[in-house]
């Protein structure tokens, strides 16, 4: 009888390559854990720990703080800006605080806010970063709503919520020096990081900011377009402004604070900010009120370590603690297993 079923063709095999690599014949390191090697590996680590959280313990207890909280002290601005149709009135308040010792050294200014949460999720995504990048795209596209067009279909620039909620406080610093007032020179500018300025951020390609940003509107809560945000300097406006910069990086903590500005070493300020009466000007515009929140001004110096937060040695010395603790109940359990063994081969 003649069959019609195709002949079985030989299948290909599946078995890797008679080769070292492909045989897991290659040498390999295969280390032998005796107790000495164990036990001296918990304390070398342990005491590596210990000793670079002391440091960064000491080094962060080291910095030079004050911190201003002003939300109460200009509680008559605070009510006057929970009403949003008084966006255009100006609201000023003056906050006075005394030095008692010198901050010597490079001094840094911080704004603090408390209950903020920037971590939501909806928050987080309410940006787009090819509109931060100078590119012409399609904001209705983009994750910014409902902060992308106006009714009248113009594009905000910047667009999001993230944007659209910038703190936007003026804070001025003076020293009180036999009866007069002096200002502070604070340098607002070279506070970002480089990757921002040159990678992250750029501004549309033209030949004035105000055509580049032609055909787009600033986001409902601001009080000036994007291109107007340092009338001073040129160089700092638009997407590449680094109040704006720094804004855009958002905290993971309800409670955080951003750099601000840089006190500069000149004149009277050479060595950092002598011990005397100061004064904070402050022109408020960023309402915190609805969302129970509060501001607060830092002056604060740095370290090796960066600022006063004792976090990372406080979570090494717990490291180094948890790594010389094993090694001493390892050693336990070895002197005691050893001892049981010995007595049971005298029987």
């Amino acid at each position: 009888k003649t069959s019609f079923l195709p002949r079985e063709e030989a299948q290909p095999s599946r078995c890797p390559d008679n080769s070292a690599f492909k045989q897991q014949r290659l040498p390999a390191w295969k280390p032998q854990l005796t107790i000495a090697s164990v036990l001296s590996s918990f304390f070398l680590t342990g005491a590596f720990c210990l000793t670079v959280g002391v440091c960064l313990v000491l080094s962060a207890n080291s910095v030079r703080e004050i911190q201003v909280d002003y939300s109460d002290k200009c509680s008559d601005c605070s009510k006057l800006r929970e009403n949003s149709s008084n966006w255009n009135k100006e609201c000023h308040c003056s906050v006075n605080f005394t030095l008692k010792e010198d901050i010597l050294g490079d001094v840094f200014m911080y704004y603090g806010l408390q209950n903020f949460y920037q971590n939501h999720r909806r928050y987080v995504i309410s940006r787009s970063d090819a509109q931060l990048l100078g590119r012409n795209v399609n904001i209705q596209r983009s994750s910014c709503a409902p902060f992308s067009t106006y009714r009248n279909g113009t594009p905000m620039a910047p667009c999001g919520a993230i944007a659209n909620s910038m703190f936007n406080d003026t804070i001025d610093l003076f020293y009180n020096r036999n009866s007069s007032m002096i200002q502070v020179p604070l340098l607002k500018t070279g506070n970002s990081w480089w990757t921002d300025k040159n990678v992250k951020f750029r501004n549309p390609e033209s030949y004035n900011l105000s055509s580049a940003f032609a055909g787009t509107a600033r986001p409902p809560y601001w009080q000036k377009p994007v291109y107007l945000l340092d009338e001073e300097d040129e160089r700092n406006n638009g997407f590449v402004n680094d109040d704006f910069i720094i804004w855009m990086r958002v905290s993971a903590f309800a409670t955080f604070r951003n750099l601000y500005r840089r006190v500069q070493r000149v004149r009277h300020f050479a060595e950092g900010l002598p011990a005397g009466n100061y004064t904070f000007q402050i022109s408020y515009n960023f309402p915190v009120t609805r969302f129970k929140g509060r501001k607060h001004v830092i002056l604060s110096t740095v370290v090796w370590s960066g600022g006063s937060n004792p976090f990372l040695g406080i979570a090494y010395l717990a490291s180094g603690t948890a790594a010389t603790l094993t090694g001493f109940v390892i050693t336990g359990i070895h002197l005691k297993l050893r001892k049981k063994k010995t007595y049971f081969q005298k029987q």
